[in-house]
């Protein structure tokens, strides 16, 4: 008996060791270092430091309903213009990723919001849900829009990887409030991301290890890892989504992608773009990214509005 006890004291420290680990690297995935960020971006020709620089800027710290404050910046080169766009950005990034969709925008007149996502660049926050607290942290950043411009302003969100789940969680899950939605290269289901992350990545079976890491993270985090699934709900927005991915990301699978245009109802648009991995599809396929914009925007979106 005694070595029957033994036995399973060892394995449920064991199991608790593991659940651990595993729930930690999913709560704090390394982020990328800031100056790497610019740095990378700058080397690109993606950002122009001196053009972001001149551009007319507010910095507006905004309080997310879990208490810490998020870190925004609101962009206003037009300012009687009721055009705004909303930018989310991917994990382990920051707000300085989202530039170079933000510019694509400038172009076409619209304002600008970008955001670090709880616990990345300046926000605050403790840990990462990949979109289950995100999503109230973004309708936060919605809310302090509206009450700053007006209920009557059109307004979009566009989201990498991450981000764009978040903006699918908001808008199927809490408010359907954006005039539309850019989703690029999101993922359908946090559950099977993480499954196909452990398997590949890690060499474990990751349908084994998945229960084990989603009991630690709703005992460490207060939510299930199950609750992270963008396709049990994309079927509720009703305002149009353009879904973007790269035929060639094998990190988030184009599938997730398809599946979740495939269950969209109401007004929609697919791109999927030649070139690229994960969350390269603007930066690999620009000109073929700003047409697909510009096409949903004046076929599905703008119709006959006047601005």
């Amino acid at each position: 008996m005694k070595k029957v006890l033994s036995f399973l004291g060892t394995a449920a420290l064991s199991a608790g060791a593991l659940g651990f680990y595993i729930s930690e690297q999913v709560m704090h995935m390394r982020k990328k270092d800031e100056h790497l960020i610019i740095d990378r971006e700058v080397a690109a020709k993606r950002l122009d430091l001196e053009a972001y620089a001149s551009l007319p800027k507010e910095e507006v710290w905004i309080l997310s309903p879990f208490g810490y404050m998020l870190k925004s910046v609101w962009v206003k080169p037009y300012p009687d213009s009721k055009k705004f766009m909303i930018f989310c950005h991917g994990v382990t990034e920051n707000k300085m990723n989202s530039i170079k969709y933000m510019n694509v925008f400038l172009k076409r007149g619209f304002n600008a919001i970008l955001y670090d996502h709880r616990r990345h660049g300046e926000s605050g926050g403790k840990s990462t849900s990949y979109g289950y607290y995100e999503k109230f942290d973004l309708k936060a950043v919605v809310d302090a829009l509206l009450a700053r411009e007006g209920e009557d302003i059109f307004f979009g969100i566009h989201g990498e990887s991450m981000g764009a789940a978040t903006l699918l969680l908001y808008a199927g899950q809490l408010c359907d409030r954006a005039d539309f939605y850019i989703a690029d290269c999101p993922f359908s289901s946090f559950r099977t991301q993480l499954i196909q992350e452990f398997t590949h990545e890690a060499k474990l079976p990751g349908k084994w290890f998945f229960p084990l890491a989603d009991l630690f993270v709703r005992i460490r985090d207060g939510y299930s890892l199950r609750h992270v699934s963008p396709i049990d709900v994309v079927d509720r927005i009703r305002k149009p989504v353009l879904f973007i991915h790269s035929a060639k990301d094998d990190y988030i699978l184009p599938e997730m992608t398809k599946a979740l245009y495939e269950k969209k109802r109401g007004p929609k648009q697919l791109f999927i773009a030649e070139n690229g991995a994960h969350a390269q599809s603007f930066n690999l396929n620009r000109e073929q990214y700003e047409k697909a914009v510009d096409e949903f925007l004046e076929n599905i979106v703008l119709g006959n509005r006047n601005f």
